[in-house]
């Protein structure tokens, strides 16, 4: 299993003064966070995508070239690319350029987006939403087979074999399905025979086991080989001394942000109970002590049917910078040797 971190580089306002505190040290410290995640040894590190005044991710690539620079063996992707709404082109000269600065470690994962502000940003009608993905994917696949495409499409210009250039270092770039709770986009995913990245952000691991069972059956269907068919999760996660250490360095930025989107999609305020029972055992928070984010790591594992990478999503914490750092080395120190030892002695390979 791999074991990485996904980050939205969030930014909060300050605890004292009620105002941001500054994106030039909030930049700064997410790719401190990168250069500690590659020390400790860990898989993979990915940046999101968003347009919104909380997020500082706009343009991942541009952040995970300046992360590629200061880094030697972690992967670097995005979580996720917003491919409905750009140009799947650019976003492959983009990636391709970031793997050659960093020598073949770069992936992309796609998705649609949880959020819409990129739709009007980039003249995009909301109501295609699902069409624009269909299509740009395919495009971006074509291009990752091929620098000279013949193709053509409803969103975008014709290509009639213009070369895209740069390649990439690898011979393809890596390309993985970012989903939520859909059943299409599962069965999507199984069918092209991609590598699945599963948001699961509440609820329970196994809540999600009947659309990963679809993934499954959609690619075996399709002539897929199981070994293709790898699932990821990204989870809310946060690693401290203790089981509380750790849930009361996350819970403020957590509640934060939830409230704020919360109010535009007519949730109810986020509790203190609400967040302490998915951090617990039943829940889907990878959120303790070291022994406690293994153990959880593990059932996420048994409860999918067998887990290739879980990416731990701890933006919500960056209120507490030193908290953050150091959730990040016992990430890498100590949960990691666990699972990976577990690993070895089910005969699984990490």
């Amino acid at each position: 299993m791999q074991i990485g971190i996904d980050s939205f580089a969030a930014i909060f306002p300050d605890p004292e003064t009620g105002h941001p505190s500054s994106a030039t040290d909030r930049m700064a410290a997410l790719l401190e966070e990168v250069e500690i995640a590659d020390r400790v040894g860990l898989d993979v590190f990915g940046v999101g995508e968003h347009h919104r005044a909380e997020f500082l991710d706009s343009a991942p690539a541009i952040i995970l070239a300046a992360a590629a620079a200061r880094t030697r063996n972690i992967r670097l992707t995005s979580a996720v690319t917003v491919l409905s709404a750009a140009d799947p082109v650019r976003v492959f000269q983009e990636f391709a350029t970031l793997d050659l600065i960093a020598n073949g470690r770069a992936e992309i994962v796609v998705g649609r987006g949880s959020f819409g502000e990129a739709y009007p940003l980039f003249g995009m009608d909301p109501r295609d939403y699902d069409d624009l993905f269909t299509e740009k994917l395919g495009l971006l696949l074509t291009l990752n087979d091929t620098a000279y495409p013949i193709w053509k499409g409803r969103f975008r210009a014709a290509l009639e074999g213009q070369g895209v250039y740069p390649r990439p270092h690898q011979p393809r770039l890596p390309v993985w399905v970012g989903v939520g709770g859909t059943p299409q986009s599962f069965a999507r995913a199984g069918a092209l025979g991609l590598p699945l990245m599963v948001a699961i952000i509440g609820g329970t691991f196994e809540r999600f086991r009947p659309l990963v069972d679809l993934y499954r059956q959609s690619g075996l269907s399709a002539g897929h080989s199981p070994e293709t068919l790898k699932v990821g999760v990204h989870a809310m996660g946060f690693v401290g001394e203790t089981d509380a250490a750790a849930r009361n360095a996350f819970f403020p930025g957590w509640a934060h942000l939830t409230a704020r989107i919360g109010r535009e999609r007519g949730w109810s305020p986020p509790s203190r109970p609400q967040f302490d029972a998915m951090a617990g055992p039943g829940g889907a928070f990878l959120i303790g002590d070291p022994k406690t984010v293994a153990a959880k790591m593990l059932h996420a594992d048994e409860a999918l049917g067998g887990v290739s990478r879980i990416t731990f999503q701890m933006s919500t914490a960056a209120l507490e910078t030193a908290a953050m750092k150091r959730s990040i080395e016992l990430l890498g120190e100590e949960v990691a040797p666990i699972v990976r030892a577990a690993a070895r002695n089910t005969g699984k390979t990490t």
